[in-house]
C-alpha cells in the first residue's frame, strides 16, 4: 500500500518528461508552437470538461462575473502566455534544460507567497537561513544555465529518433544556438515565473470557487480560445494547422490528454496521500528521466553548464523544501502544546 504513492509520482514525472520530449520533437519537426498550444488546450478541454460536469456540476457554486474575470486572467498569464513562452524557449534550447528549470518553480512560488504574505520568512532562524540559501542556490543555477555552457557531453548517440530533415526544421531552430540560447533560457524562466505566480493566485480564486475539477476545465476552455486567437494572428497558413496521423497529432494528444488530464488526477491523489512537499521533493526525477531520454531519443548533448545549473537548482529546491517542512513540524508541535495547555485541570 505504501509503495503506491511512489509509483504514482514516478508515473507522473515520466509523463512530464514525455511531454517535454514530444513537444521538443514536434517543434524540431517544424510545428508552429502557438498552434501546438491551441490544439493541446482544446484537446485537454474536450477530455476534462465532460468529467468535471459529471462529478461537480450539481455541487459547483454559481460562477460570478468577478470570478470568471479572475479565471480569464489566470488562464491568460498562467496557461496561454506561459505555454507560448515555454514553446519558443524549447525551440531555442533543449528538453533537458526545460526539465532542469522546473525545479525553480517551487522556489519562485515561495517568493511570490512571501510577496503576498502567505508565507513568513524568519532570517535569524535555521529554517529561514535554509530558505534564503535555497533562493540563492536557485538564482545561481539560473545564472549558470544562462551564461555558461561549457563543453558538450554527448551520450549514447547523436541521432534524432524522428529523423528531422533540414527542410522540416522549425525556422526559429535554424538560427545559431549561441545567439538563441540565452534568449531561450530567459523565456523559459519567464514561463516558469508566470506559472509560479498563477499557483499562488489560484489559492485565492479557489476560495470563492472550490470546485477544483471544474475550475481546471474552465481554465483549459478559456485558454483554448485565447491561444486560438494568438495562433491565428501569427500563423494564417492553413497547411500549418493540419495535423494528420503523425508526430504532431501524437504530441498534442499526449500533452492534452495524458500530460493535463492524467497527471492532474495523479497529482491530486499523491498530495492527498503524502502531502505537497513529498510531490515537490520528487521533482528532480523529471530532470533525470528527461536528460537520459533526450540523449537516447533526440540525440541531444548536455552541456557542462546545464549539468551544474541543474544541480544548483535541485539544491535550491531541497533547501527551501527542507526549511518549509521543518517549519510545518515546529508549528504542529506548538499547536499540540497549546492544545494540551488549554485542557481543563482535574
Amino acid at each position: 500500500m505504501e509503495k503506491k504513492p511512489y509509483f504514482a509520482v514516478l508515473l507522473r514525472h515520466s509523463i512530464y518528461a514525455g511531454m517535454f520530449l514530444l513537444s521538443k520533437a514536434a517543434f524540431d519537426g517544424g510545428m508552429n508552437n502557438f498552434i501546438f498550444v491551441f490544439y493541446r488546450q482544446a484537446i485537454a478541454t474536450l477530455f476534462l470538461l465532460p468529467i468535471a460536469l459529471y462529478f461537480e456540476w450539481k455541487t459547483a457554486p454559481p460562477l460570478s462575473f468577478v470570478t470568471f474575470a479572475k479565471i480569464f486572467m489566470l488562464s491568460l498569464f498562467g496557461i496561454t502566455i506561459c505555454l507560448d513562452l515555454q514553446g519558443v524557449a524549447l525551440i531555442y534550447t533543449s528538453a533537458s534544460l526545460a526539465a532542469a528549470t522546473i525545479n525553480a518553480i517551487p522556489v519562485i512560488t515561495f517568493l511570490f507567497a512571501l510577496l503576498f504574505r502567505v508565507e513568513v520568512l524568519r532570517i535569524k532562524s535555521i529554517v529561514g537561513l535554509a530558505k534564503v540559501g535555497g533562493i540563492v542556490f536557485c538564482m545561481g543555477g539560473v545564472l549558470v544555465l544562462v551564461f555558461y555552457k561549457g563543453p558538450q557531453l554527448t551520450f549514447f548517440n547523436n541521432h534524432h529518433l524522428f529523423s528531422i530533415h533540414k527542410h522540416q526544421q522549425n525556422p526559429l531552430r535554424v538560427a545559431s544556438s549561441t545567439q538563441t540560447w540565452i534568449k531561450g533560457c530567459f523565456l523559459m524562466m519567464a514561463s516558469n515565473t508566470l506559472w509560479a505566480l498563477s499557483l499562488v493566485l489560484q489559492a485565492f480564486v479557489l476560495k470563492s470557487y472550490p470546485s477544483t475539477l471544474l475550475f481546471t476545465s474552465l481554465q483549459c476552455l478559456v485558454s483554448s480560445f485565447q491561444s486560438f486567437f494568438i495562433a491565428i494572428a501569427l500563423e494564417r497558413n492553413l497547411d500549418e494547422w493540419k495535423l494528420g496521423w503523425n508526430l504532431r497529432l501524437l504530441s498534442v494528444a499526449y500533452c492534452g490528454i495524458v500530460a493535463t488530464g492524467v497527471t492532474y488526477s495523479l497529482q491530486t491523489w499523491v498530495i492527498k496521500k503524502k502531502g505537497p512537499v513529498f510531490l515537490a521533493m520528487s521533482t528532480p526525477i523529471i530532470l533525470v528521466i528527461t536528460t537520459i531520454s533526450s540523449a537516447l531519443l533526440l540525440g541531444e548533448s548536455v552541456s557542462l553548464g546545464s549539468g551544474i545549473g541543474g544541480l544548483l537548482l535541485v539544491g535550491g529546491l531541497y533547501s527551501v523544501l527542507w526549511g518549509k517542512n521543518k517549519e510545518q513540524k515546529v508549528n504542529e508541535e506548538l499547536k499540540q502544546i497549546d492544545k494540551e495547555c488549554s485542557l481543563p485541570v482535574r
